[in-house]
C-alpha cells in the first residue's frame, strides 16, 4: 500500500510585490497581498495588485479591509469594500479576503453575503476578524451557510500553537463544508506540530527577514513614520530562504 500524505497548502502572507515574487520562490502555493502589516493588513494598492498578477503563476488573494481597527464598518467603509472587491477582480485576483462583524461580535450575514456575491467566481477567504466572534461555532455555521470558501484563524489565540486545540475542532465540525486555514506564528520550528494537532490542510504564514535601506543619505534630525531612525531605514523581506524551509518542514 503505498503512502498518501496529503501536503497542507502554504499561503504566504506579503505587502509588496517583491515579496509576493520572493514567496513563489521560495515555493508558496498562494499568495495574500496586503498594504499595512503593521496593524494587521490593509486593502493594497490598485498598482499593486496589478504588477503582482502580472509576476506571479501562484494564486493571489488580496485582502479587503478598509483601515486597521475592529471590523465593525460603516456604510461609506461597507461601500469602499464592495469597490475594492470589484477591483481586485477586474484586475485578475483569484481571491479576495474579508471580515466583517456585527456589534455584538456576531458575523455580519447580510453584508458579509453581499460581499461575496460581489466577489464571485473568486474564492473568498474570512480573515482573523474570526478570531474576534463571540462564538466560533456558531460564526463557522454562519460562514458556510453564506458560502465562504475558508476560514483563517490562529484559534482565536495570540498565535496558533495556543490556540491548536479550537483549530481542532473547527477542522472536526467543518469536515468538507469549509476549509480551516490555519495562521499565527507559524514558523519552520512549528508548522508540522501544528499541523498534525490540528488536521489543517492549509498553512497561511509570513517568513520576512529585515533588510537594511540603500539609501545613502539620512537626515538624522526627522523619521516620517518609523518607530526610530533605524526603523525608518530597514525593510522587512520575505525570504525565499525561510519560505522554502518553512516548505520542507511542513512536508515532514
Amino acid at each position: 500500500m503505498c503512502n498518501t500524505k496529503r501536503v497542507p497548502l502554504l499561503e504566504v502572507c506579503v505587502d509588496s510585490v517583491e515579496s509576493a515574487v520572493a514567496a513563489e520562490i521560495g515555493g508558496a502555493d498562494r499568495v495574500e497581498l496586503c498594504d499595512n502589516l503593521v496593524e494587521g493588513g490593509t486593502t493594497p494598492s490598485a498598482g499593486a495588485i496589478e504588477v503582482a498578477r502580472d509576476s506571479l503563476s501562484i494564486k493571489l488573494h488580496v485582502i479587503i479591509r478598509p483601515r486597521g481597527g475592529d471590523f465593525l464598518y460603516s456604510d461609506t467603509e461597507f461601500k469602499v469594500m464592495k469597490s475594492d472587491i470589484l477591483a481586485a477582480k477586474g484586475l485578475g485576483a483569484d481571491g479576495v479576503v474579508i471580515g466583517i462583524l456585527n456589534a455584538d461580535g456576531s458575523v455580519d450575514r447580510e453584508r458579509t453575503r453581499e460581499l461575496v456575491e460581489i466577489a464571485r467566481p473568486m474564492s473568498v477567504t474570512f480573515h482573523r476578524a474570526f478570531d474576534m466572534t463571540r462564538d466560533p461555532f456558531e460564526a463557522m455555521e454562519t460562514l458556510v451557510d453564506i458560502g465562504i470558501d475558508r476560514i483563517l484563524t490562529s484559534g482565536q489565540k495570540s498565535v496558533a500553537e495556543k490556540g491548536v486545540e479550537l483549530i481542532r475542532e473547527l477542522v472536526g465540525r467543518a469536515s468538507e463544508r469549509i476549509t480551516i486555514m490555519a495562521c499565527g506564528e507559524i514558523r519552520e520550528g512549528n508548522v508540522s506540530e501544528v499541523i498534525r494537532r490540528t488536521g489543517v490542510r492549509e498553512i497561511h504564514a509570513t517568513g520576512f527577514v529585515s533588510t537594511e535601506s540603500g539609501m545613502e543619505f539620512r537626515n538624522e534630525r526627522v523619521y516620517m513614520g518609523g518607530a526610530d531612525l533605524d526603523a525608518e531605514y530597514s525593510l522587512k523581506v520575505t525570504s525565499p530562504e525561510k519560505i522554502a524551509a518553512l516548505r520542507r518542514a511542513a512536508e515532514q
